[in-house]
């Protein structure tokens, strides 16, 4: 389906990159009649983990009944995929309708058109929650925490999901730096929730203690304890758990999941109450693309956007622990923005040959930058080239693992059925 030529002007706005603050997304939401503020919600941040935190949490309130939304970024596949309510994405033409209106409104209200991206998909979902009256809605954070367009709204608590080096051009060079804009969530007198450590913490209870908001720390006042492989114990603030089954692959997502259950535990105290059993079930059925997702099984194909260093150390400890032996392919491509160094530095401890592209994105780095980087690398100028380059070297016992950008899992993700 071709977008209609206000989505593409949209899309194109997406390009030219990012420009921090509140201003232009709180003058639209005006315009609009403040539609975020019609319904409760929670607020989920941090480096890593985010995404994975958000859906968690909407699938089991959804799960228990109550109209939930989700907003999250970047999508995969559809600019769709960013808004869903009890886990089904707008549909196309109600998002081409929704965004012609708000643009009508900015215009007869003579409201600054300097806005961005995100500012402008901010409001679509917050204008699409409100008109489909939610309970609820869990709103990931975009980028970094204090001026990100999210930042507008009130809600019943906070997560903040851990600190570490991401978009270092926008937030900062240090853990201290990246974790004060971070910490720009936190709300007055809201509960907040973090599985952040060391430096980070300790800024992130600075400024929860000046904001006199409880603060839960992952490993302190909760945790949970591996059984096995997709299995966990969680002991919670007045909850404990045991044996339950996460449908998600990698520990670093028993974590997220901890997140999820404090987040839920504080919720069920504010009205929204969730059973045991919703849990459970919840848990075990939960599927989240792109994230450690093997869509394919000889040769094993695994996806995963792993976009930083915390990400590919992740990857990195779930291939050591499962994979052992395997021979792995894996096919690498990155943002200007990250740290490309460490994350290359990760893939080579494991990856026996290593094939690198470019997402077809202005945002991400040129292969010959990257080959400048790992000389010894097999460029290739597209995803399609990378793939098809990959599939010549596996057997079917081999593992080939895409990773580096969730923009590139997406281009993948749309053509290895296709070439596989």
């Amino acid at each position: 389906m071709k977008d209609s030529p206000l989505v593409q002007y949209l899309l194109s706005l997406e390009k030219k990159g990012m420009l921090f603050g509140l201003e232009n997304i709180s003058s639209i939401l005006f315009a609009l009649g403040n539609p975020h503020l019609s319904y409760r919600s929670v607020h989920v941040g941090g480096t890593n983990g985010k995404g994975s935190v958000t859906k968690v949490l909407s699938s089991l309130l959804v799960k228990e009944g109550y109209r939930t939304g989700r907003y999250t970024s970047p999508h995969l596949h559809s600019i769709t995929e960013r808004f869903s309510i009890n886990e089904e994405d707008i549909k196309y033409e109600e998002f081409v309708k929704i965004c012609e209106e708000i643009w009508q409104r900015i215009i007869d209200e003579k409201i600054s058109t300097s806005f961005t991206f995100f500012d402008f998909t901010t409001a679509v979902a917050f204008e699409y929650f409100r008109r489909e009256s939610v309970e609820i809605a869990v709103v990931e954070v975009g980028l970094g925490g204090r001026l990100d367009s999210t930042n507008v709204i009130k809600p019943l608590l906070s997560v903040i999901t851990n600190v570490s080096y991401d978009h270092m051009d926008y937030l900062g060079s240090t853990i201290s730096s990246i974790a004060q804009e971070k910490a720009g969530i936190i709300k007055e007198n809201v509960p907040v929730i973090t599985g952040a450590k060391g430096v980070a913490l300790r800024i992130l209870e600075d400024f929860a203690s000046r904001k006199r908001s409880p603060l839960y720390v992952l490993g302190k006042h909760f945790s949970f304890e591996k059984i096995k492989e997709r299995m966990m114990d969680y002991r919670g603030i007045k909850w404990n758990f045991h044996d339950l089954y996460v449908n998600l692959l990698g520990d670093h997502q028993l974590s997220n999941v901890s997140l999820a259950l404090c987040a839920l535990e504080i919720l069920s105290e504010n009205g929204f109450p969730v059973k045991e059993s919703t849990i459970r079930e919840g848990l075990s059925n939960i599927e989240w693309m792109g994230r450690l997702e093997i869509v394919k099984e000889r040769p094993k194909i695994i996806l995963d956007g792993a976009h930083n260093t915390s990400g590919m150390r992740a990857l990195t400890k779930y291939i050591s622990e499962n994979l052992k032996g395997r021979r792995i392919v894996c096919i690498f491509g990155v943002m200007k923005d990250k740290d490309f160094k460490g994350m290359a530095k990760l893939v080579l401890s494991w990856a026996e040959k290593l094939i690198i592209t470019k997402p077809s994105l202005d945002r991400a780095l040129d292969v010959k930058e990257l080959k400048k980087l790992l000389p010894f690398a097999y460029p290739a100028d597209s995803v399609r080239e990378a793939l098809e380059n990959a599939k010549k070297e596996v057997g079917e016992d081999d593992v080939i693992v895409v990773t580096g950008s969730l923009f590139l899992v997406a281009e993948a993700r749309a053509l290895i059925h296709e070439i596989f």
